[in-house]
């Protein structure tokens, strides 16, 4: 697989599901977006929450959703279209390598880094400012699966620099306790 090519496909998809959210449910206020796969590599899905969403969330457990993309209340909403041909292209791909575990790690780690790549890039790129004018969280996560606590910090601070990172990894500090 061309990572290089997927990852322009995953870049144009990003941009088509935030825009579709921003245009759908712009007017209740977007403060975040996830792109998010699972353990097996066979998907990549966006995921997008509001501020209005989290009026009704329960404060004991505000942060969790919060933070949490499975939480949110768009997920694997936009662009449905282009990251079901995302995922084709996954599910074929490790089809061909289906018993090969050395070359699946391989393949997993490519994908996760690509996702987390193309999220850079468009934060860099302003992408998400541009359009909502304000800050946007943004995390990539894996279902089923919890990344080294280095990995999440580095994932977290490779992504964001506003006051999101720091309420992220202050909750962080707090797991486990």
């Amino acid at each position: 697989m061309d990572f290089e090519i997927l990852k322009q496909q995953i870049e144009k998809a990003t941009k088509k599901a935030f825009l579709e959210m921003y245009a759908q449910h712009g007017e209740e206020k977007i403060y975040s977006f996830a792109l998010y796969s699972d353990e097996g590599a066979m998907t990549v899905c966006p995921a997008t929450n509001t501020l209005v969403m989290l009026e009704n969330a329960d404060n004991e457990d505000a942060l969790y959703y919060k933070y949490e993309p499975a939480e949110w209340k768009y997920e694997m909403d936009g662009a449905e279209e282009e990251f079901n041909a995302i995922c084709t292209q996954l599910r074929a791909e490790l089809d061909e390598h289906d018993e090969d575990d050395e070359w699946f790690e391989g393949f997993q780690s490519k994908l996760y880094s690509s996702c987390i790549e193309v999220l850079k890039k468009l934060k860099e790129d302003n992408f998400f400012s541009q359009i909502t004018g304000e800050d946007i969280f943004l995390i990539f996560t894996v279902s089923e699966y919890e990344f080294e606590t280095e990995d999440l910090e580095n994932i977290i601070t490779g992504l964001n620099n506003n006051k999101y990172k720091d309420e992220y990894l202050a909750w962080m500090n707090t797991w486990g306790s």
